[in-house]
């Protein structure tokens, strides 16, 4: 049966991760790098596997939509324009007991003058210390302190330097003894400037300022999308929860450019089709959602938004963000460059003066994806225990990724009986078959037939192929399905067809 969502579920995946080499620690053998994490075997081919899929279904299975795969670093413009050098900002603020640095909209709320208890230090005993709750209504979310350092912004790009020359010689050659601590930051700001670039924070920008050159290379008609998959960093003020926020990390966004004034039917649309795409792939639908945003989240360029939200062990989580971001990009990039970045229908008639020919700046529906939340998120709907005992009292408890088959990371294992008497050879054979018809499996001989098992169970894999002294005889093998654990003997020739069907099957049905 399925497990309900509980920090302990958590606590089983991190560790299902790191023992069956999904995710490790970045750098872990220095003591790791916070927030920052490295994909093992299995975990790179999950990742590989659900962004394929996502590419299948944008682009690979519409003519309205292309893909782009633009640079990591742009022109430090691109980010003015956009807003996010000035605004990309979350509130800072640390706690003056525990040194806990946190965001203040985030942070738990009360009404002030409410008297808080804390322990001295943040310690979880000792010392009992009183404070009340000051105007800004809240307290440290680690220790419950009240005494907080006031809020200053701090910008989430990462920034670097781009050039042979390092720009901290000329920071400190600007610098003089008789400047205030405001003339010799705004002096250091000023250096650092020239040479700045910074790494994105979405990969939403490098589609709008390529939205010219890939409707005019690719004869691209209104409405079309572009869609793309690759890393953004943020210099998250708080991560958590392992992988759903972290500084580094992966995003599946389209951009769908369309007629103003249709937005509102593309909205609905592609809600629809996202939900859908989600459902497709878990064994339960339940645990999606569809949240409208209200009007005081909305961002200040967008008329609507819908997140698809995830019940993850801590509660509803951000998935997925469906935003309605109105021409607001196209025409702030426009402004800034000079270049005309519109549309000429001349099939359409110009709604202000009638005539046959309209020019316009297209709207904008974006579907913006977490990957690495989406690996999360796949991994806990797919894991089940199953406790019970068989008919002669022993032990059947198990772990069972219940991973749709297109998304597992092995679509199959092949396991010789024995490691002699032909059987290896044999099991070779089938492996050359599989891997030919482009199937990711694996030949595993170690340890005892019911320790393989139950390793293919918990990483997912949908079918065991147990080879044995009969399949020289009559060509045929043991074929153990995942979810149910039941084995039936089929010929070796029907074994590419059994998995591949299984693959392109509904979840449900599996």
């Amino acid at each position: 049966m399925s497990q309900e969502p509980s920090l302990d579920l958590m606590s089983k995946i991190v560790s299902l991760c790191k023992r069956r080499g999904f995710i490790f620690q970045s750098s872990e053998i220095y003591g790791g790098l916070r927030s920052c994490y490295d994909y093992g075997p299995l975990g790179v081919e999950l990742k590989r596997n659900i962004s394929n899929e996502w590419w299948r279904s944008m682009v690979y299975e519409r003519e309205d939509i292309v893909g782009l795969d633009s640079s990591i670093m742009m022109h430090p413009k691109v980010w003015q324009t956009s807003g996010h050098l000035s605004g990309f900002s979350d509130p800072l603020v640390d706690c003056l007991n525990c040194r806990e640095r946190f965001r203040a909209d985030k942070a738990p709320t009360h009404p002030v003058g409410t008297a808080m208890t804390f322990h001295k230090g943040g310690k979880t005993s000792g010392e009992k210390l009183k404070g009340s709750v000051a105007e800004c209504g809240y307290v440290c979310p680690v220790c419950s302190c009240p005494n907080l350092s006031s809020e200053r912004q701090f910008n989430l790009m990462f920034r670097t330097s781009l050039g042979p020359v390092d720009p901290t010689t000329d920071m400190l050659a600007v610098i003089e003894p008789s400047m205030t601590a405001e003339q010799k930051r705004a002096a250091v700001d000023e250096v650092a400037a020239k040479t700045a670039v910074y790494l994105r924070p979405e990969t939403a920008q490098g589609m709008f300022v390529q939205f010219l050159n890939v409707q005019q290379s690719m004869s691209m008609k209104v409405p079309f999308g572009i869609a793309q998959v690759g890393k953004s960093f943020r210099n998250e003020i708080v991560v958590e929860h392992y992988i759903f926020r972290s500084c580094e990390f992966e995003q599946m966004e389209m951009e769908f450019f369309c007629e103003p004034g249709t937005q509102g039917d593309w909205m609905k649309y592609w809600c629809g089709e996202r939900m859908a795409w989600y459902k497709r792939y878990a064994n339960s639908g339940a645990g999606f959602r569809l949240r409208p945003h209200d009007e005081d989240e909305l961002a200040h360029y967008s008329d609507g938004c819908f997140d698809v939200e995830y019940m993850y062990p801590w509660g509803w989580g951000e998935l997925e963000g469906i935003s309605s971001r109105t021409n607001y990009d196209l025409t702030k990039h426009a402004e800034a460059t000079g270049v005309k970045l519109s549309y000429f229908d001349q099939n359409k008639a110009d709604p202000e003066t009638g005539k046959n020919g309209w020019r316009y700046i297209p709207y904008v529906i974006e579907p913006a994806a977490g990957l690495t939340r989406s690996v999360l998120c796949f991994l806990l709907d797919a894991y089940h225990e199953e406790h019970g005992v068989d008919h002669e009292g022993k032990d059947k408890s198990r772990v069972v990724l219940k991973l749709h088959p297109k998304l597992a990371p092995y679509k199959a294992a092949v396991l010789p009986l024995v490691k002699k008497d032909g059987l290896p050879e044999k099991g070779r054979e089938i492996i050359r078959i599989l891997r030919q018809a482009g199937l990711n499996v694996s030949y595993d001989e170690q340890q005892s037939i019911g320790k393989r098992y139950a390793r293919h169970d918990e990483i997912g894999t949908p079918y065991c192929l147990t080879v044995d002294m009969q399949s020289l005889e009559d060509g045929t093998v043991t074929i153990r399905d995942r979810d149910t654990a039941t084995q039936q003997r089929v010929k070796i020739t029907e074994v590419l067809g059994i998995i591949q069907n299984r693959m392109n099957a509904d979840p449900a049905t599996c």
